[in-house]
């Protein structure tokens, strides 16, 4: 049995060290953040210091992080028709949002199907401004204000959105901006100022917290969109039910770490990644490197091998000892055609054979060594058996 690599940060992170620990500590403490005696003290003391290490991640607010149970839960939290600011109702009318977002966002949003609009992508799977600059006119001249939601990375591809001239172009039609920030958050800076958005997705586990936690951040803490759950007055009546305080605890130590130590991690994820594709490029002519030549994220490959399908070499490398995923993989195990490379304009041949590599914080050059033998190992095997399909 071949030692395991893991390549598939993307979908989730080790938990690391740190927020290992923050977790047990919280899991052995008892009592209930909205509790007025000392345990609830101790433990309301807990969930405030992981959103004040959240908020440095991001270089926000605390006052706007607003803890939900993952990345998913705020980005419905967030695309919402119904917000206010302060005591005063701010709606919004449509929600235009990029053809090439997480099913979190294109299946989670609060707004009837007649109200959303898909903003297309260029092949490099950007979104394509003048489009975004006409949609945004039509909805002014309608009298309507607009949400627009536009990722800051995507998970399969890894590409870098043009985040703070998407939200340039938006406030100056009046809409608001959010942005789904959970594959981006510890990989490379964020600044929800310099990126000029108003509301921010974020997730425990992607950074190496732990499953259960996420947070939607707002620039203006006095911007409140339309709670998801009634009930309690949690997280300032913004999301109710009582807080998963260990998972909490857990983001806060990973946020920390992440954010303290993102830029000397980018270096070292980019040039394991590097040496990786080019070895593969050279020894593997049937590769096709997707949006290789355009901004991305340091940790993350998108290859296709015209000819064999995604799911098939997703194994292969599985049995080779390496963890992988197909791009269009969902939460249900199955492989469809990726709806982010069909909206690139990716010949289906090439998009079903298309597989994600993503390294993180615990990736080290044994595993761009394990990736390596693993596909010299599988590699001539799928191609004799293609070429005789």
């Amino acid at each position: 049995m071949h030692e395991r690599t893991y390549l598939d940060h993307n979908a989730t992170a080790p938990i690391r060290p740190e927020a290992r620990a923050a977790l047990i500590e919280a899991l052995d403490a008892t009592g209930n953040g909205s509790a007025v005696h000392g345990e609830g003290r101790g433990a309301r003391a807990t969930i405030e210091a992981a959103r004040a290490r959240v908020a440095a991640m991001v270089g926000a607010d605390p006052r706007g992080v607003i803890f939900t149970a993952g990345g998913t839960e705020a980005d419905t939290l967030a695309l919402t028709p119904d917000f206010s600011r302060g005591e005063a109702p701010l709606g919004c009318d449509v929600l235009l949002t990029s053809a090439v977002e997480h099913a979190a966002v294109l299946r989670g949003h609060r707004f009837p199907a007649e109200r959303v609009e898909l903003l297309p992508v260029d092949a490099r799977g950007r979104v394509v401004l003048e489009e975004l600059d006409a949609a945004l006119e039509r909805t002014t001249q309608a009298g309507r204000r607009a949400l627009v939601s536009v990722m800051l990375a995507n998970n399969e591809t890894g590409v870098i959105q043009p985040l703070a001239e998407v939200a340039r172009r938006a406030h100056a039609h009046g809409a608001l901006v959010h942005a789904d920030a959970v594959q981006a958050a510890g990989r490379i800076p964020v600044s929800i100022g310099a990126l000029g958005v108003d509301l921010l997705s974020l997730s425990a586990h992607k950074i190496g917290g732990a499953p259960g936690a996420g947070a939607l951040v707002a620039t203006d803490p006095d911007l409140r969109p339309a709670p998801v759950f009634a009930g309690g007055g949690q997280e300032r009546g913004r999301r109710a039910g009582s807080e998963n305080i260990p998972a909490i605890a857990a983001f806060g130590a990973a946020a920390e770490r992440a954010g303290a130590s993102v830029i000397d991690e980018m270096a070292r994820i980019d040039a394991l990644r590097e040496r990786l594709e080019s070895a593969l490029r050279s020894e593997f002519p049937e590769l096709v490197l997707l949006v290789g030549d355009v901004e991305r994220l340091p940790n993350t490959s998108c290859l296709a091998f015209p000819g064999v399908p995604a799911e098939t070499l997703v194994i292969a490398l599985d049995l080779a000892g390496v963890a992988a995923s197909a791009g269009a993989a969902c939460s249900s195990g199955k492989v469809t055609a990726s709806h982010v490379l069909g909206a690139m304009g990716v010949p289906e041949r090439i998009a079903r054979s298309a597989i994600r590599l993503s390294f993180g914080w615990s990736s080290g050059e044994e595993d761009v060594d394990r990736a390596l033998g693993a596909f010299r190992r599988v590699w001539p095997g799928l191609l004799r058996r293609a070429r005789a399909a």
